[in-house]
């Protein structure tokens, strides 16, 4: 551990992480309870049997509801990360320079302090080399399933309520439900990427790493 590491505390050099992680964890909880009540509500009114919180949970209401946020957001990271690698945006703070070698791009060196897959080299340091992208990939695709799982779940439970028999997944597939809900999140993160990608080249939020400097000019590619 370097001396500057030494001389801060456990939460000062962790407090962003720890932050958004707790912010996590209370909405995922406020999330569970609003939706087991409001679920409830609607199982109420076709005098259907309320749900403890441990059934909603289980539920496709809930997990439906909540892959679906979370897959949006794995496929966000995941064009992110790979998409940077190689597209560009004049003046863009979240953009790699349109001519100068970064960093990010150089080869990797095997050395003491180098993590472990880049003195080990080979294939390891081959994966390693694209592990974010190559996890928030899985994320995605775990999160996608889990949201068809739980929608046509949710679907299903809908169809019984209203007296109505269950679909298969493969036919519930070709109904808009399922991609409505799949849709109207997706945009909603290509728009975020484009704003943040675009408001970058003019506007400035000092002491961010998301921003350029406040006197960088409009047209500096990159932070």
């Amino acid at each position: 551990m370097s001396q500057t590491s030494k001389k801060h505390s456990f939460l000062y050099q962790n407090g962003l992480g720890l932050l958004f992680v707790g912010l996590f964890m209370v909405t995922l909880i406020a999330q569970a309870l609003t939706g087991w009540h409001e679920h409830n509500s609607e199982l109420e009114e076709h005098q259907a049997a309320a749900l403890s919180l441990a059934a909603y949970l289980q539920s496709g209401h809930f997990i439906s509801a909540t892959f679906e946020n979370f897959e949006s957001e794995f496929l966000q990271m995941a064009l992110y990360v790979v998409l940077t690698v190689g597209l560009r945006q004049k003046g863009s703070a979240e953009s790699k320079s349109l001519d100068e070698p970064e960093d990010v791009d150089r080869e990797p060196q095997p050395g003491p302090d180098a993590p472990w897959p880049v003195r080990k080299g080979g294939f390891i340091l081959k994966l390693y080399e694209n592990s974010l992208a190559i996890t928030f990939g899985i994320l995605f695709l775990t999160s996608w399933l889990l949201h068809l799982y739980g929608s046509w779940v949710d679907h299903n439970d809908q169809q019984l309520l209203n007296g109505l028999s269950p679909d298969t997944m493969g036919d519930y597939l070709t109904q808009a439900n399922f991609w409505f809900e799949t849709f109207q999140n997706w945009q909603s993160e290509f728009l975020s990427i484009a704003s943040i990608v675009i408001f970058t080249i003019f506007l400035r939020q000092k002491g961010s790493p998301e921003s350029k400097p406040v006197d960088a000019p409009n047209s500096e590619t990159g932070k």
